[in-house]
């Protein structure tokens, strides 16, 4: 028997847990949700581990009904969260019985929500994850009205802690780049013009790499062989401006890689929006 009917999908709304971390060599990406710190934390206020499934809303808009009774958790980009209309608060532990209507509201801020039930989400694994990776088309298809969604286990321990507290989403990012194998890509001049300009986030980026809009960089060498690549690396394609790559990405690349960044700042790149200024700075 289910436990939820899905009355609106909202814009996009994906099956995630952490994603797949030993599949590159079989040209898998790791996918996962995009903002692992808020996936997470909803997974811990209902007494999951960490890599329970749960599902990611691209700027809200998901109802769900209950069929049964069960405990979930509203995370990430800021939205107003009611049961049969009766507002409620984010990131802490709800309980729901038969018959209830959960719904959240458009991000005020942000971008991608997160739901965790209690016990996780059932879903067929594939490469041992429930993760839908939106380039390779693999894992369990975005959500459509009607849809059922069913616990996985319900005989998990509650949580230690029931309710946190979360800074929201900033209007700046502030990226720092770890050594990249192709940081003599770019000349001393090259290296100054990126960061010193203010990029924004292009309105293209999506799970697969956030597109920086800027002053646009020299146009790397083209003669580049395929190499092997993660979410975090910072290529520099043909039209001069970087992009961060997503849980999405491919596993390979022909651009080159000026730097890494760390979870944390793909955390705070998958809350951002199009337009959000993004300043770089080096490690080393």
């Amino acid at each position: 028997m289910s436990h939820f009917v899905v009355l609106d999908p909202g814009n996009l709304s994906l099956i995630q847990d952490l994603g797949r971390s030993a599949f590159a060599a079989q040209g898998v990406a790791r996918s996962g949700a995009a903002d692992l710190g808020s996936h997470a934390l909803g997974q811990r206020l209902c007494g999951n581990s960490p890599n329970a499934a749960g599902v990611e809303v691209l700027l809200g808009g998901l109802r769900l009904r209950a069929e049964r009774s069960c405990t979930l958790a509203v995370t990430g980009a800021p939205v107003d969260v009611r049961i049969n209309g009766e507002p409620h608060g984010q990131n802490h532990a709800l309980d729901v019985v038969a018959g209830d209507e959960i719904s959240l509201s458009r991000a005020v801020s942000g971008m991608r929500v997160y739901v965790g039930f209690r016990g996780g989400i059932q879903a067929p694994t594939v490469f041992g994850s429930r993760s839908r990776d939106t380039l390779g088309g693999i894992g369990p298809a975005q959500l459509s009205a009607g849809d059922t969604l069913t616990i996985d286990n319900l005989a998990v321990e509650p949580a230690w802690f029931d309710v946190v507290a979360v800074r929201p989403p900033t209007d700046e990012i502030v990226i720092t780049l770890a050594p990249g194998p192709h940081d003599d890509a770019l000349d001393a001049d090259g290296w100054k013009t990126l960061l010193q300009t203010v990029w924004r986030l292009d309105a293209r980026s999506d799970r697969i790499g956030f597109r920086l809009a800027g002053s646009a960089l020299p146009a790397p060498s083209s003669d580049l062989a395929s190499f092997p690549v993660i979410a975090g690396c910072v290529q520099l394609p043909g039209n001069g401006l970087p992009v961060v790559l997503g849980p999405d990405c491919g596993v390979t690349g022909g651009y080159p890689v000026l730097g890494i960044v760390d979870q944390a700042t793909l955390n705070a790149l998958a809350q951002a929006r199009p337009g959000t200024t993004i300043r770089m700075r080096r490690s080393y």
